[in-house]
């Protein structure tokens, strides 16, 4: 489609743009709200949302746990902290750092949290990130956390303008800072190419650069690691979404961290920590892709390679992350897709290896916090689709305590959990969950991602629960290729000029289905968001005849100008470069926009983004479902005017979201009932 009649929709607060938003938007609400059902949906999912006997989730930082709340009287959240013997009663007591609302309020601004960087050590100040509805873009102001007040910039505080920010404490009076310092100074994909250490009391434009990246970078950045007695400050940069280059930054200058760009690193007191991407030959040894490797890190930096081998990944097994505790390394992993531990703990004769203490035989569990500086504390939260969510605090070597439960939001009597394989074109097995009543009668929900290393794992969700199973429907997750399900090779199988393999996955498990006798192709729908509606769109123009209905969420879907939209350019490393012919040719054979046919099958289709998405630009979205309307498909459409690449701002919306999202599922799907 060389020429786009729909480029005037990129127009992204275009008044033309938002006059056709608004009208797609009225279409949509009138459709799908009108019936007695959305109302209860919404209720049902803000309920959930809103929930005062949820989990309130904890990080550490000094003698404090802090959580971020949301509810019905608090959209925008409060940010607040307890200590650890009120966090274990069953009704802390909080105290208000900030209310998001009140300052909201009091500004008149539309400001959602970011989250906060806590100075170490002291735990005295933050540098507090918010957004204006909800996009990637931040304002930060530095926060005083024993006067529970913002630091004016008169009096010295490190504050920046709205933008895509990294910044750091390197102590209490320096920070390291990259932002749109001006002209020359972001990378092409909208990222900070310039590291700067400010101090404070000096104006920004005189802060000292440290590191300078390419135009054509991904990001650049600077960070200090305060760990005492090994205090230590990086450099880095990303020529692509997967490969970094980092440097020691010394006195005497830069030292490059000698590894593969695409190996990752990560340094804890004497230890170099090194997760490998692609096979490395070093020292006569080759370690696999998705390996964890040791060395000391001052004698790896001075040539040695004396690398101890931590984990090595199997056909079923794979590294997720790892996470240190004072003297210990936690290594997390999946085995076919299902969460295990270990615990690595350094010595004289090398490295001893047990299992995690107390971790719960459930379908997923996450290491949430722990504190590496002081302690081996830890919290670990486990849950699964249909088992609610435990949060366990434990000390390595000692007891394990079940901290806090989870409400159940929805009967799971009756609902079983499988995981069944389906085989994809080329042979490759697929992994995929189903939950569904014993007697599967409704119709059924499949979603999956299929990108940049991202696994989908078990988890309970109140609002699928509520909105989908609850009411009798078979929720499906596909683990195909393209996440972090099985390491690296998962996902490097199916980039760039191998991403229809990603699709062809996705169809076997929908074939799978219907093989079974789980559903049948009316009554099986699909959603999926950002790479994932990529996906749903690939699914509607290939492959329209395995589905009665497709949800389509913060998409991709226009591949030949992705790359010169927001931080589109970043992703290419994972999908191609459209300029180049050779890499067209394949994205070219799967690009929902231009791959758009009048007279084919193509199911009733709902597509939603956010006006405030400043990551994945909303015109995709748009420019498909005016495409779609032209040739006079089954099409509605929703934007929300806040809300970012989560498509929401508040649990108001969210739930609303939800609510548009089931109801039409309901409606297409139920059809033959």
């Amino acid at each position: 489609m060389s020429d786009d009649p729909y480029l005037w929709l990129e127009d992204v607060t275009g008044d033309t743009a938002l006059e056709w938003v608004r009208e797609r938007n009225a279409e949509a609400v009138a459709e799908l709200t009108g019936a007695p059902r959305f109302a209860e949906l919404r209720d049902e999912v803000r309920e959930v949302l809103d929930a005062d006997d949820r989990i309130p989730y904890v990080r550490r930082r000094g003698e404090y746990l802090y959580n971020f709340w949301q509810d019905a009287t608090h959209p925008r959240g409060l940010w607040r902290r307890t200590s650890l013997e009120s966090y274990r009663g069953p009704d802390p007591g909080w105290e208000v750092v900030l209310d998001v609302d009140a300052l909201g309020e009091a500004e008149g601004e539309n400001w959602v949290w970011q989250g906060a960087a806590v100075l170490r050590p002291g735990f005295r100040r933050a540098l507090v990130e918010l957004s204006r509805g909800g996009a990637d873009a931040a304002v930060v102001r530095e926060f005083d956390l024993e006067t529970l007040s913002f630091v004016d910039s008169a009096a010295g505080g490190f504050t920046l303008p709205e933008a895509k920010s990294r910044v750091g404490w390197i102590d209490e009076d320096r920070v390291y800072v990259g932002t749109d310092f001006g002209e020359g100074s972001l990378t092409t994909s909208g990222y900070p190419r310039i590291a700067k250490e400010w101090r404070r009391g000096t104006p920004l434009d005189e802060a000292t650069v440290v590191f300078e990246g390419k135009p054509d970078d991904v990001s650049v950045g600077a960070y200090h690691d305060p760990t005492e007695g090994f205090e230590r400050d990086f450099v880095f940069r990303n020529p692509d979404f997967y490969r970094t280059e980092k440097h020691l930054r010394t006195p005497n200058g830069l030292v490059r961290i000698e590894v593969p760009d695409d190996a990752d690193t990560s340094a804890h007191r004497e230890w170099l920590l090194i997760s490998t991407r692609s096979e490395w030959t070093v020292n006569g040894r080759t370690y696999p892709a998705g390996a964890l490797l040791a060395a000391r890190f001052d004698d790896f930096l001075a040539g040695g390679r004396d690398l101890d081998v931590l984990f090595e990944p199997d056909a079923h097994t794979s590294l997720a992350y790892e996470a240190w505790t004072r003297n210990h390394l936690i290594v997390a992993t999946l085995e076919d897709v299902k969460s295990r531990f270990e615990v690595l703990t350094p010595g004289p004769d090398g490295w001893s290896r047990a299992p995690l203490a107390g971790v719960p035989e459930l379908g997923s569990a996450d290491i949430l916090d722990t504190d590496p500086d002081v302690s081996d504390e830890y919290f670990l939260n486990a849950s699964g689709y249909t088992q609610p969510a435990t949060l366990y605090r434990g000390e390595i070597g000692g007891d394990v305590e079940v901290i806090k439960r989870a409400p159940a939001f929805f009967p799971a009597d009756g609902l079983t959990v499988e995981q069944h394989f389906a085989t994809s074109d080329d042979g490759t097995r697929i992994p995929y969950f189903v939950v569904s009543p014993q007697d599967p009668a409704g119709p059924t929900l499949l979603t999956g991602y299929g990108g940049f290393e991202v696994s989908l794992t078990p988890s309970y969700s109140g609002t699928t629960g509520r909105g989908w199973l609850a009411r009798g429907g078979t929720y499906v997750v596909a683990n195909i290729r393209g996440g972090g399900e099985y390491g690296p090779t998962w996902h490097q199988s199916v980039q760039r000029g191998q991403r229809l393999r990603v699709y062809e996955d996705f169809a076997a498990v929908a074939k799978d289905l219907v093989d079974r006798g789980i559903t049948t192709p009316a009554r099986l729908g699909i959603q999926g968001g950002s790479n994932g509606g990529l996906l749903m769109g690939v699914m509607l123009t290939r492959y329209p005849e395995l589905f009665g209905a497709i949800v389509c969420q913060v998409p991709l879907l226009d591949m030949r100008r992705y790359h010169q939209l927001l931080a589109g350019a970043s992703w290419m490393a994972e999908y191609g470069d459209p300029d180049d012919p050779d890499d067209w040719a394949f994205l070219s054979e799967y690009s929902p926009y231009q791959n758009v046919r009048p007279g084919r099958p193509y199911p009733p289709t709902f597509v939603l983004t956010s006006t405030r998405d400043d990551r994945v630009h909303p015109g995709h979205a748009r420019k498909m479902v005016a495409r779609l309307r032209e040739l006079g498909y089954d099409v509605r459409y929703y934007e929300n005017i806040e809300g970012g690449h989560g498509g929401a701002a508040d649990n108001e919306q969210l739930a609303f979201k939800w609510a548009l999202v089931f109801e039409f599922l309901w409606e297409q799907l139920s059809a033959l009932e």
